[in-house]
């Protein structure tokens, strides 16, 4: 979202800011820089405006409506990161102790451990081979060789 300059009669400068989606802690960071900009604009914008033409208080109070909204939309995206990212290693850990076979068919193995990441789920096998977790792999449970 950007956020437009505010100029007055001695000098005019324009300030831009954008909000991206990229990680939650950083977004959650911004948003509150941005919160913070968009509050000095607004008096800034209020302290020069022409006093025989002033703001609409609506059109205030409709900017501030808006970026609200945006903070908002910014933390409910960090909260669904965040789930996502737990639902992936609760999803990641049923794959332990069990055979894998990557989508291309060439590297196999019994999960020792898995590794959740930004780029996505990688198992690592006993022998310590990396495989992706993708469509395609083959998983099966891995025989049990004790007998009781």
């Amino acid at each position: 979202m950007a956020v437009s300059g505010v100029s007055s009669s001695a000098s005019a400068s324009t300030t831009s800011t954008t909000s991206t989606t990229s990680t939650s802690s950083t977004d959650a960071a911004d948003a509150t820089l941005n919160y913070q900009s968009f509050l000095k604009l607004l008096i800034a914008q209020m302290q020069n405006q022409d006093p025989t033409d002033p703001m609409d208080a609506t059109e205030q109070i409709s900017q501030l409506a808006t970026f609200s909204q945006v903070e908002q939309s910014i933390k409910t995206n960090s909260n669904l990161e965040s789930l996502l990212a737990s639902e992936s290693l609760t999803q990641a850990s049923t794959y332990i102790g069990k055979t894998i076979t990557s989508s291309d068919g060439k590297t196999s193995g019994v999960v020792a451990e898995v590794e959740v990441t930004s780029d996505g789920v990688t198992a690592i096998t006993t022998d310590g081979k990396e495989i992706a977790i993708e469509t395609g792999i083959s998983v099966s449970t891995t025989s049990s060789d004790s007998e009781t």
